[in-house]
């Protein structure tokens, strides 16, 4: 039997293993920088099948290590890090399904418990065939993936990408838009980053009969969300870039201007060059507006994820190896994401591929989004999960037998 076909077969055999590790971490979901129980039950898991391991790493991080063994001229030298996020969301689960949340308010709703139980999977998998690779394989159990600054700089500031140090690193990420057996790969750029942005205009509160007596901060507010679309609209086109306010508060009445006008939104694009620019621009137009209608605005941009980029080497062997491992068909290629994860941090430290892995079915109906209180995924999906990341991560090693 050959290494593929072996770790096909090894994925059949802990499938159903890796199925209860996701419906009790499903069950017992805790929120960013919240999940101690969780990184225990890692931990355990990792002691069990005898994966030396590090804890505590950028809040309740772990780290596994596995050593290839295999004996042969030009052992491989490389290190390879897979990494899975561990922390759920501040959603109450609409499901009666038996691996349903036990904590109220609180639910895995973006997959991270198939990410985790996945790589769990691909533990187990991996230390079978210690004896067909060589070279060093990290796995990282990541928390906090959904709150900032994201558990991904917190564990790179705690040296995760050191001793040993990674030469290139897998995330694998759900995604309930592709049907099960289907894979996503993008090269190059893939997600973006993601900025916060809260303004408060200032401005001179009275009667609305009154005019001459204050400054009204809502056309001031006005002027500035009209005026900071020219950020984008008249910006490269050929960086995608997105400016939305969703929250304008001003706590005025029908005959009263406030003093003050609150306003919230984000910023994200595909260029980390252009992202520091258009944070200037936005502070010099709404604070050149605001002082020449006798106001001031105060900004605070809040910097967070920065852009995911697919390393397109690294992508492209990775996509040819998912092809022989999967097969060509099952092959989507993605579109670019607007959305943001932390994984992109890595993709600053190393060379880094972050592919998507189909869980939807329609037939089961299994078809609601991510961070959607009856977000599930069809369970087939791990039949795949945990051997096609063993597969990436053994061929970028340099190959096995």
């Amino acid at each position: 039997m050959n290494l593929k076909d072996t770790i096909q077969h090894l994925a059949q055999e802990v499938y159903e293993s890796t199925l209860d590790l996701r419906h009790h971490i499903h069950a017992h979901p805790e929120l960013s920088f919240k999940e101690k129980q969780t990184a225990q039950f890692i931990s355990q898991e990792l002691e069990d099948l005898g994966i030396p391991h590090q804890k505590d790493i950028g809040g309740h991080g772990v780290i596994g290590l596995i050593e290839g063994t295999k004996v042969e001229e030009n052992p491989s030298q490389k290190v390879v890090a897979l990494r899975a996020d561990m922390d759920a969301l501040p959603i109450q689960e609409d499901s009666n399904k038996p691996y349903r949340s036990t904590r109220a308010g609180v639910m895995h709703a973006c997959g991270h418990d198939v990410h985790t139980s996945s790589l769990l999977g691909t533990a187990r998998i991996l230390s079978q065939i210690r004896a067909q690779f060589s070279g060093t394989i990290k796995l990282l159990f990541q928390p906090a993936e959904e709150r900032l600054p994201g558990g991904a700089s917190l564990m790179i500031k705690d040296g995760a990408m050191n001793n040993p140090q990674v030469d290139a690193i897998f995330g694998q990420h759900v995604m309930p838009f592709y049907d099960t057996g289907k894979i996503g790969v993008r090269p190059g750029m893939y997600m973006a980053s993601a900025d916060e942005i809260f303004m408060t205009v200032v401005g001179k509160g009275g009667h609305a009969a009154q005019p001459h007596t204050f400054i009204d901060p809502i056309t001031m507010a006005a002027q500035i969300l009209v005026a900071l679309q020219q950020v984008v609209s008249r910006s490269d086109p050929r960086i995608p870039s997105i400016l939305s306010f969703g929250k304008v508060i001003a706590e005025g009445a029908t005959n009263i201007i406030p003093t003050e006008v609150h306003i919230e939104g984000t910023f994200r694009t595909m260029n980390e060059t252009w992202r520091s620019q258009a944070h200037r621009k936005i502070k010099d137009i709404a604070q050149s507006i605001a002082k020449g209608l006798g106001g001031s605005v105060d900004i605070d941009i809040k910097k967070g994820y920065p852009v995911l980029h697919n390393n397109e080497e690294l992508t492209l062997r990775a996509r040819k190896n998912i092809a022989e491992y999967m097969g060509e068909e099952q092959i989507i290629d993605m579109d670019l994401w607007m959305a943001s994860e932390d994984f992109s941090f890595y993709t600053h430290e190393v060379p880094g591929c972050f592919y998507r892995l189909g869980t939807r079915n329609e037939a089961k109906g299994i078809v609601h989004g991510v961070h959607t209180p009856r977000f599930d995924i069809d369970e087939d999906a791990m039949k795949h999960s945990t051997g096609l990341m063993a597969w990436l991560a053994v061929q970028e090693l340099g190959g096995g037998s």
